[in-house]
């Protein structure tokens, strides 16, 4: 990411260029070049010289993407134009570096009209540059009809470090897609919301009254997070049903253990992982191996391994998990990229419980990693499967930063186990033995799921 440099003003003869013919098509040029990250300045000027109401773009680095992949502010490439809106003709100068030989051309005077029609027309003069910008990116990654492929304004980059780290005040849900529709994943044990009498499988309509209908899951996000002891009204349809129930939450601060083990149950240790999260994946680690170690203290004669509710996080902490039971050499999961290459990741350590009696509890809130781990232990037959079936998130995404604090979560992989199926939506993992969490049972405080573990392995041991 470059600096930023008052140094590349537009040339005369750019200026005259643009004020003679101002309907000149502005050129994205990918022709290769120079490899230095060239900055931005004075990317929006008037012919005249002067400053447009655009300048605060002049604080946005320059990226390098590839081809025919573009945002406002951050091309692969450099481009020149002017277009004329109002009387006055403008000119735009953004230049950055390239690397690819192809050129492209593209028209981009529709965005500026938009965009001066939007400053000049909208009914509110407070309008925000910078929300118009950060806007433009986001309607830019929605082009790929991806939904967990998403552009983060800094605000909501910083909300999704907190999320990671496992503390942060809110509700203590997990979100995700399902049908178009903002779904929870899961509530996180012992949350607000939890308590409140969410569940699994929800569907989102609102928030404190606002429809959130085109809303990311980030966007959601802010609108449901807030200072502890403060309400939040969430409309929601309750999986299976067809009316709306509002259901009104107090934030809290909410701190949840990746991975925590309360004791025996009689001589079956139960180890609960709610996430595949920490502050890094080596602080995943670390956590996972101190609660192992407090599990073979207790010398149990089965395990059960608990990932409902678990939406994922480093798919790495789910082959360091894998390592525990299964023998060295076995491939967990395999990454496919754009081009159907794949790369096998393998169990690389000697655990310490690869004979002992072990069941997995999944449900339709077990994703990604929890996929990811699960699945590999029952294509080898090393678990016995009880609960509902996962969520169907196969996919990776990439997280790219920017010097400004934003940052683009980009699906650059897909997850394959060892069977050789990319976990779907269709190819999810079904459940040795289905047992369903009913929403008496959930009111009631009964467990039917972990009740049918412990019954079955008490008749392993």
């Amino acid at each position: 990411m470059s600096g930023v440099s008052d140094s590349n003003d537009l040339s005369d003869g750019a200026k005259q260029r643009s004020a003679i013919s101002v309907n000149k098509n502005i050129k994205v040029s990918a022709s290769g070049g120079d490899s230095e990250d060239v900055s931005m300045s004075k990317a929006i000027e008037e012919a005249s010289g002067k400053s447009t109401s655009r300048q605060f773009l002049n604080i946005i680095g320059i990226v390098v993407l590839t081809a025919c992949v573009f945002t406002i502010g951050f091309f692969s490439g450099k481009i020149w134009g002017g277009i004329g809106v109002n009387d006055n003709s403008l000119i735009y100068k953004i230049v950055g570096k390239t690397n690819d030989a192809s050129v492209k051309e593209l028209d981009f005077d529709l965005f500026w009209q938009v965009w001066d029609t939007l400053e000049t027309q909208y009914v509110d003069k407070d309008i925000s540059s910078e929300e118009l910008y950060y806007g433009a990116i986001k309607g830019l990654v929605s082009g790929v009809d991806d939904p967990v492929t998403v552009f983060l304004t800094p605000e909501e980059t910083v909300q999704y470090e907190e999320g990671n780290e496992g503390k942060f005040e809110g509700v203590g849900i997990e979100l995700g897609y399902e049908n178009g529709n903002i779904i929870v994943v899961a509530p996180l044990e012992g949350s607000p919301a939890q308590k409140a009498g969410m569940r699994s499988g929800d569907w989102i309509v609102k928030v404190d009254g606002k429809d959130i209908s085109g809303k990311s899951i980030y966007e959601v996000v802010s609108l449901i997070r807030g200072e502890k002891d403060t309400d939040v009204v969430l409309t929601v349809v309750h999986k299976g049903g067809d009316e709306t129930d509002d259901i009104k939450v107090t934030r809290s601060e909410i701190s949840v253990p990746s991975v925590s083990y309360d004791g025996l149950e009689g001589k079956i240790a139960v180890v609960d992982v709610d996430r595949f999260t920490e502050s890094s994946l080596v602080a995943w680690q670390n956590r996972w191996n101190e609660v192992m170690s407090e599990v073979k203290k207790d010398n149990p004669k089965a395990i059960i391994l608990d990932l409902r509710g678990n939406p994922g996080g480093y798919f790495s902490a789910a082959v360091w998990a894998a390592g525990e039971f299964l023998e060295k050499g076995k491939v967990v999961v395999k990454q496919r990229n754009r081009d159907g290459a794949e790369l096998a990741f393998y169990v690389e350590r000697d655990g310490g419980f690869q004979g002992i009696p072990l069941v997995v509890l999944v449900d339709g809130g077990s994703a990604s990693a929890s996929e990811i781990l699960s699945g590999a232990l029952q294509y080898y037959d090393r678990a016995y499967i009880i609960g509902e079936e996962t969520y169907g998130k196969g996919t990776a995404q990439e997280i790219i930063e920017y010097s400004d604090g934003s940052s683009l979560h980009i699906t650059t992989l897909k997850w394959v186990l060892p069977d050789g199926e990319a976990i779907s939506k269709e190819h999810v993992i079904k459940p040795d033995k289905v047992v369903e969490l009913s929403d008496e049972d959930f009111e009631n405080g009964y467990d039917p799921q972990l009740e049918a573990a412990l019954e079955y392995l008490k008749s392993k041991i």
